[in-house]
């Protein structure tokens, strides 16, 4: 991604697990403006900068703000870690042009790493990762949190469902590792 695009290929499967949200969504914008087909996985993973509590104050702020004579007209408030992702992108992507609105529909996100893509090799972007771009003991929070803070009723479902993956794919390596 970024200096590391290797040209097109049929879909890139993305971690976003300990990724920032902000220099995430760029990344991913660019790439779909590019033509890129992308898929990022484990969104509910994704950190971002600042600390939790204020976070989410400007998150509530995001929320007070509304139609005033009919409030069912929008703005919508999404609290899944997916949709708030692909909100944040979809404010980097000029959505309204035929360009925009065809990149937006090359992106699909998920929480979790759901059945077509638990096979696939995931692709991490190290000028987005945390560890690399904010300074040690900077306060952070994940998405998942925030989410489930503000309204997500699933985060207990998809850590169970991550971590029933993530014994099914030891039983894997292990198993590649005896034939190797």
């Amino acid at each position: 991604f970024g200096h590391y695009s290797r040209g097109f290929e049929k879909q890139v499967v993305v971690d976003c697990r300990g990724h920032l949200l902000g220099r995430r969504a760029a990344t991913l914008a660019k790439e779909l403006l590019n033509g890129e087909r992308v898929v990022a996985v484990r969104c509910e993973d994704i950190n971002i900068s600042g600390s939790f509590f204020r976070n989410k104050l400007k998150y509530h702020d995001f929320l007070r703000k509304r139609m005033n004579t009919n409030p069912k007209r929008g703005p919508f408030h999404f609290c899944a870690p997916s949709r708030i992702l692909w909100c944040t992108i979809r404010g980097m992507i000029p959505r309204k042009t035929k360009r925009g609105a065809a990149a937006l529909e090359r992106l699909k996100v998920f929480e979790g790493v759901p059945h077509p893509y638990d096979k696939v090799k995931r692709v991490v972007v190290p000028q987005a990762l945390r560890v690399l771009r904010l300074k040690p003991g900077r306060k952070y929070c994940t998405l998942s949190r925030l989410s489930h803070e503000i309204g997500w009723r699933h985060k207990d479902l998809v850590a169970r469902l991550e971590a029933k993956r993530k014994t099914k794919s030891e039983g894997f390596d292990i198993r590649k590792k005896e034939v190797a």
